[in-house]
Order: structure tokens, then C-alpha cells, then sequence
């Protein structure tokens, strides 16, 4: 099956090495200076792009975390012609790095994944300029992103904006009890900037 080219634009923006360093110097006392790492990995190869993301405090990048894979794939919506599952690393410690040493993806399967139902985004665009767009993606209204993580009850809410050299994370903890946002984007979006492109197609420069 072939990838539409919307698919392909939307992998092409979130593929990639990102950092908040502006946001981080200009509001330190709200914004921790954050590198992330976007990386293409083959799975999910006959519908969908797949990326392993993980990210790191810019002062202790051998101490990664927040391991996770997302599937870029067609929508089931006709109003949202794309979506992203979320999946977990059965063993996210295996993985930890990867961002920084992409081989340790080689051999990852997808029986090493766990499947997030709850956690999936459906995805709007707005075309700036000819095949320039703005891609928002957010949460269904019914869904809930739940998942267990190092034996803790763990409930995120997600959300970002993208475009060509920006990606907006508007990421959450949520408290389960209260409802309220513990860490993250809480005051508005971690605002990235990509420094460095990740090819999403063999063969692709």
C-alpha cells in the first residue's frame, strides 16, 4: 500500500533532532531546556511511518526518558484524514538512548510493543502556503491515555502542532483524581525547533 503524500509531508515535519533553547533562555524559570529525538524505525512499514521518540534534559543527555513509538498512518475519519497511535516499549530501558544511537532500533519488533488504545491523535492541517502546511494534532474528545509505567498508574493528556521547523508539544500529566495538569506543558507549549532533518523514506536526502 503507498503512502499519501499528506503522510509522508506529516513524517517528514516530526522526523528529526528538535530543542527548545530560545524558549529555555528566554522563560528558565517555566521552560527546562530539552533536547528530542524523533528517529524513523521500520515497523509498521505497509501503511504507516513509525517513529521512536525520546527526550532528554539538555544537561544530562545520557539520562533519556519518556521512551515511546508513534504510528503515523490514514485516518478513519473523514473529517481527519490522519491519525497517531501511541505505543509502549515493553521494556523502555532497552531502548533508552536511541535517540542519540539509532542502531540500538535495528532490532526492535513490533511483538515488543505494547499497544496504547487510548492514546491516539487524529489530525488536522492547514496549508500555509502551497505544500507548506500546519499540522494540529489532538486528542478524540472520548479518548483517554492511559498506560503503566515502572509499576505506576501513569495518565497523559497529548497534543502537538507542526510544522516545516517547529514542533509545538503540548504534552501532560495528568492527576487522575483531580484532573489537573502535574508536569509538562502547563503553561503553554513546549516550543521546539528542528535542528536536524531524519530521512523518512529510503533513499530520501
Amino acid at each position: 500500500m503507498s503512502l499519501s503524500p499528506l503522510l509522508i509531508t506529516l513524517g517528514k515535519y516530526i522526523a528529526g533532532e528538535f530543542d527548545n533553547r530560545e524558549q529555555a533562555l528566554a522563560e528558565p524559570a517555566w521552560y527546562v531546556h530539552l533536547r528530542m529525538w524523533q528517529r524513523p524505525v521500520n515497523l509498521f512499514t505497509e501503511d504507516s511511518i513509525t517513529l521512536f521518540a525520546e527526550q532528554a534534559n539538555i544537561v544530562n543527555l545520557d539520562r533519556p526518558y519518556r521512551q515511546r513509538i508513534l504510528r503515523l498512518m490514514a485516518g478513519k475519519d473523514v473529517d481527519a484524514a490522519l491519525q497517531i497511535q501511541y505505543y509502549m516499549p515493553k521494556n523502555p530501558s532497552a531502548l533508552s538512548g536511541a535517540g542519540r544511537n539509532p542502531a540500538l532500533l535495528k532490532t526492535l519488533t513490533v511483538e515488543q510493543l505494547d499497544l496504547l488504545p487510548g492514546c491516539i491523535l487524529t489530525l488536522t492541517q492547514q496549508e500555509l502556503t502551497p505544500k507548506n502546511y500546519k499540522f494540529i494534532a489532538t486528542q478524540p474528545n472520548e479518548a483517554r491515555c492511559c498506560f503503566s509505567y515502572q509499576g505506576n498508574n501513569v495518565q497523559v493528556s497529548l497534543g502537538f502542532a507542526a510544522t516545516a521547523a517547529e514542533f509545538y508539544s503540548y504534552d501532560k500529566g495528568i492527576d487522575s483524581e483531580t484532573g489537573k495538569a502535574t508536569w509538562g506543558a502547563i503553561l503553554g507549549p513546549y516550543r521546539y525547533t528542528k535542528r536536524e532533518h531524519y530521512s523518512v523514506l529510503s533513499g530520501e536526502c
